[in-house]
């Protein structure tokens, strides 16, 4: 695995897993079209430092041997005052069970916590979504919180769990 800027000829990949309902179940947005993965596609290809607070960084996830493009990372700038952050993470099915995801996000970790000094990142989730807890849980994230139908989101109240790690508890 190979985290990458996005460049203008990852819209069909993306565009392929950003489509399927399955990946869009647990999310704020519904399948793209092409046009709309195609907008999103064009402000991930602006992500690429953080320097404010607000910013963040928009990785892709590509395969190691082929080079092909399997799912994104990102990692929010989200309070200077507060030193926070937080990751977020998108997979194409056709590749979840092979660690993917929390692979990708360490560097991310690393880069939140040793380049811009954080003290805190979260991880956050509709609870239904049980592989995507594992994977905060097997970046040594704990679950502080599940916010019980805080969200109305596709036209349901749905809850959020919510994960963290400290700087002092995070282990390269």
């Amino acid at each position: 695995m190979i985290l990458r800027p996005f460049t203008t000829a990852d819209l069909d990949a993306l565009h392929a897993y950003e489509s399927r309902p399955d990946v869009t179940r647990y999310l704020y947005w519904d399948p793209r079209d092409r046009d709309t993965t195609r907008e999103h596609l064009d402000k991930k290809i602006t992500r690429t430092a953080l320097h404010h607070e607000g910013d963040a960084i928009d990785l892709a996830i590509t395969l190691r041997d082929t080079g092909d493009l399997i799912g994104n990372c990102l990692l929010i700038w989200t309070s200077r005052q507060h030193r926070q952050g937080e990751i977020g993470y998108v997979l194409n099915p056709d590749h979840h069970g092979h660690g993917y995801a929390a692979e990708a996000t360490r560097p991310l970790l690393h880069l939140g916590f040793t380049a811009l000094g954080l003290h805190r990142i979260v991880g956050r989730l509709d609870p239904r979504n049980t592989a995507s807890a594992r994977v905060l849980e097997k970046l040594h994230m704990r679950r502080e919180a599940t916010l019980i139908e805080n969200e109305f989101v596709k036209g349901e109240w749905t809850s959020e769990a919510i994960y963290a790690v400290l700087a002092t508890e995070w282990t390269p």
